[in-house]
């Protein structure tokens, strides 16, 4: 059985940094392209981050410059690095997995549970 497990949310003052990992059982995903989505009380689950096995990267706007991502496709792990964070950023942090299609048209398919990430002022 594939499973997602986010890990590292927690509570981090405004202007702090917090890295998630998500660590993919059941399969290799060293093809797949991964994604971050976040989601908000009250509000729809947006986009954040997606990543090709090769590298490349895709960010949404709200996060260039403040996040990264990355993955160790070696330890099946994608990684959110979370800098200069705002109270915004506040949400349920899922990673997601799409074995087909693309880095701009992916099919995520698989999804952790969450991890909070709840920032503080």
């Amino acid at each position: 059985q594939v499973q997602l497990v986010e890990s590292g949310g927690g509570l981090v003052e405004a202007g702090g940094s917090l890295t998630l990992s998500c660590v993919v059982s059941g399969r290799r995903f060293s093809s797949d392209v991964m994604g971050w989505f976040r989601q908000a009380p009250g509000k729809e689950r947006e986009f954040v981050a997606a990543i090709r096995w090769s590298g490349g990267t895709y960010l949404a706007d709200s996060v260039k410059g403040r996040f990264t991502i990355s993955r160790d496709n070696a330890k099946n792990t994608v990684y959110l690095q979370m800098n200069r964070l705002a109270l915004e950023d506040t949400a349920v942090y899922y990673c997601a997995a799409s074995p087909r299609g693309s880095l701009y048209y992916p099919e995520y398919n698989y999804w952790g549970q969450g991890t909070q990430v709840t920032v503080s002022s």
